[in-house]
């Protein structure tokens, strides 16, 4: 049978109302739910671009009826966006204003959160938006509105309801650095907010303090999990579980969120952890504890980096490897700058071809340059001129950044 779209529109006015005059005290779990599960990202994409994460959280809420309308199954498609012209990636095809319209799609929801946040930043039609304080939430959903965002007329109550029944205001204002997670209600810190990150420590062959990790090695999973923090290699460290916000973490460490991705060489688009990760609150040595590691089935080396608390950057230069080597299991990973090489065997990339290397001490013998920076000069390009990377550049001259100046001059080997 064929509904007429006038009959359509006005049930679906008669839902908008209904869903207005809903009190607060009628939580829905699944609105909890979704809150909980995407807060830390709508913070995040705040922090990145402005759009208020109290609207970011608002619009998905809506858009998705709260995780379960058939295009975010579909899709991981949050805010109802469109293909466009101007896009080129997956879609789908879902029945909207129109059947069979054309929508993105995303292999995750962070890709999605990141998307809505960009199309709003980028696009002309919504330039007027930034011009509003973001906390005027009000200011924001009327403005969403009237560029065209949605063409249900309800558009703005909805969004604001939803702002003012589930307090979503405040995430707005912790990406301001105003509030804090502590200032949630019960209902959301229970479900959501991280409580400290249960950690393991173990002993490795060695009798060294380890942490389980399942990032891409081997998993420890019959190790009983302490709650507080402790340390690898003079360094503060704790474990943290699959689906853990970083930003979370580093709100609740008080550390800094780029710091705490800087001190773990983790991506800048992760936040959300896709499996247990082992976290350290500082920088990681420079040097191991004890001479090698021996690797475990499965390892890679960054796994070994962040077991015994050594960048990564230097496992690698003592191995003489790249992060895309895989060690064979049971073979010797150094860990010391000094430390004593013997032949070792290192298998490269993902074909498994094993080359065997000769790593006796004073093998080759390095030679001492040094380079005076010049106008214009960058740790990149100077890295280039000496097949060098800049990691190297940073640790010959103890340098914490990548800012040099003029007439600097730094050290370089050379073999």
């Amino acid at each position: 049978m064929k509904v007429d779209p006038m009959f359509r529109k006005l049930n679906l006015f008669a839902f908008c109302l209904l869903m207005i005059l809903q009190g607060a005290l009628a939580q829905n779990p699944d609105i909890v739910r979704y809150i909980n599960t995407y807060k830390f990202i709508a913070i995040k994409e705040m922090q990145r671009t402005g759009v208020p994460a109290s609207i970011t959280l608002a619009q998905g809420i809506l858009e998705t009826q709260a995780g379960s309308s058939d295009l975010v199954k579909n899709s991981n498609n949050h805010f109802g966006i469109k293909c466009k012209n101007t896009w080129i990636g997956d879609k789908v095809y879902h029945d909207d204003d129109e059947k069979g319209e054309c929508f993105r799609s995303y292999s995750n929801a962070e890709d999605s959160y990141r998307d809505h946040s960009d199309f709003l930043k980028n696009s002309p039609r919504y330039a007027f938006l930034f011009n509003i304080d973001p906390a005027d939430y009000g200011g924001w959903a009327k403005g969403l509105k009237k560029a065209g965002y949605a063409t249900n007329p309800m558009y703005p109550q909805l969004l604001m309801k939803y702002v003012e029944d589930y307090n979503l205001q405040l995430y707005t204002l912790i990406a301001q650095g105003k509030k804090s997670f502590s200032d949630e209600t019960p209902m959301y810190a229970i479900a959501g907010n991280m409580p400290a990150p249960p950690i393991a420590t173990v002993q490795n062959s060695y009798g060294n303090p380890v942490a389980a990790t399942s990032r891409t090695g081997p998993s420890l999973s019959d190790v009983n999990y302490p709650e507080e923090m402790f340390e690898i290699n003079n360094t503060k460290v704790l474990y943290a579980k699959q689906g853990s916000s970083l930003l979370a973490i580093a709100e609740q460490y008080d550390i800094r969120y780029s710091h705490l991705l800087d001190f773990n060489e983790l991506p800048e688009d992760e936040d959300i952890l896709p499996a247990d990760q082992l976290l350290y609150l500082q920088r990681k040595r420079k040097q191991g504890q004890k001479e090698y590691h021996v690797a475990l089935a499965g390892e890679t080396y960054y796994d070994i980096a962040q077991r015994e608390g050594v960048r990564l950057q230097n496992v690698l230069e003592y191995n003489h490897a790249m992060e895309t080597n895989i060690p064979q299991e049971g073979q010797k990973i150094f860990l010391q700058k000094n430390a004593s090489r013997e032949n070792n065997t290192v298998t490269y990339g993902n074909e498994m071809a094993k080359v065997q290397i000769s790593l006796q001490p004073n093998q080759q013998q390095e030679t001492k340059l040094t380079h005076i920076v010049s106008n214009k000069e960058t740790l990149y390009s100077i890295a280039r001129k000496y097949d060098v990377n800049v990691e190297q550049l940073k640790n010959w001259n103890n340098l914490e950044k990548n800012d040099i100046r003029n007439g600097q001059e730094l050290v370089i080997y050379k073999k």
